[in-house]
């Protein structure tokens, strides 16, 4: 495997989740894969759980890493082809990505959307770039459409805690204060797509995610309805992708409560807004795996490292 962009780069789903599952067994069995390698974490963006993870996954290989934020700490990057630089962008991403790759043997990048121009954020314009110029393995730790180390995790845990052979899965929508991206649930929506899930959607109208993405996946205006006999729900809030990067609904009838997922585990993939997307009364329980969803993120993008590793 070159790089890791995209849920898409996995060809058996259900082999990974073997390989993460060992990995998480004996996290330092392949201590030496990344003995004098370096991996570069570029944060364009805010993180906590994907950078302390994929950090400490490079760490159990034995890797090297360097991590920067570069929005604060390094030169403005532009993007764009042919631009005529004489704005506040000091440094071109062709430049940028191919002094990298010197320094790093892969480079790891967490870019998020404009939330206002879709054909700009569905280009993927920053991740594309990075793998165009760079002469390295490009690993995408959350992009404008895709969190692939999410929802490879996501893929992890629900095998992990899975009680019957063909779990119910629930992808809902919750009310947020914000508009967020619709990053997290395409790729979850992606690896569900891969497994031996019965698998649903749910949101209000208006609020239905790219159909290139759900395809099949039946899509539920109810959320009771959705939710009945659900063996996991997992919760997400997402903006309009129709009227894009809109927040035209904060229904807060549509917050997760005990009452309504019954004995069906909780995922999140933090931060999560209590009392806004999901109440206390199912963070609190053992009915919330969102602390072992965290603490999969170190596995997951450990078997994705180690894949490269192992080609490079």
């Amino acid at each position: 495997m070159k790089h890791y962009t995209s849920i898409e780069d996995i060809e058996d789903i259900n082999s990974w989740i073997a390989e993460a599952k060992a990995l998480k067994g004996s996290p330092l069995k392949h201590v030496e894969l990344g003995k004098n390698k370096t991996i570069g974490l570029l944060f364009f963006n805010s993180s906590l759980r994907t950078r302390l993870s994929t950090q400490k996954a490079a760490l159990n290989l034995g890797m090297n890493p360097i991590v920067m934020n570069v929005s604060g700490d390094a030169w403005g990057i532009e993007f764009g082809d042919g631009t005529v630089m004489n704005g506040n962008k000091a440094e071109h991403i062709k430049e940028a990505a191919a002094v990298v790759s010197q320094y790093c043997d892969i480079i790891a990048v967490r870019a998020f959307p404009t939330l206002t121009d879709k054909a700009k954020d569905e280009s993927e314009q920053v991740m594309n770039a990075f793998k165009k110029y760079a002469s390295v393995p490009i690993v995408n730790m959350e992009s404008a459409t895709g969190h692939p180390l999410q929802g490879l995790t996501d893929a992890l845990t629900i095998a992990e805690h899975a009680k019957v052979d063909r779990p119910k899965v629930v992808l809902s929508w919750a009310p947020h204060i914000k508009a967020l991206p619709h990053a997290v649930a395409n790729s979850f929506i992606q690896a569900m797509q891969k497994m031996d899930v019965e698998f649903v959607i749910a949101n209000p109208e208006g609020y239905d995610l790219n159909r290139e993405i759900t395809k099949e996946t039946p899509v539920y205006h109810n959320q009771e309805e959705a939710f009945k006999d659900a063996d996991f729900v997992y919760t997400k809030n997402w903006s309009s992708y129709e009227d894009y990067g809109k927040v035209n609904n904060t229904d807060p009838s549509w917050m997760i409560t005990k009452d309504k997922i019954g004995k069906a585990k909780f995922m999140h993939c933090l931060p999560v807004r209590r009392n806004v997307v999901v109440e206390d009364a199912v963070l609190d329980t053992d009915s919330a795996l969102v602390i072992e969803q965290a603490n999969n993120r170190t596995y997951a993008a450990q078997l994705v490292l180690k894949k490269i590793l192992e080609n490079l």
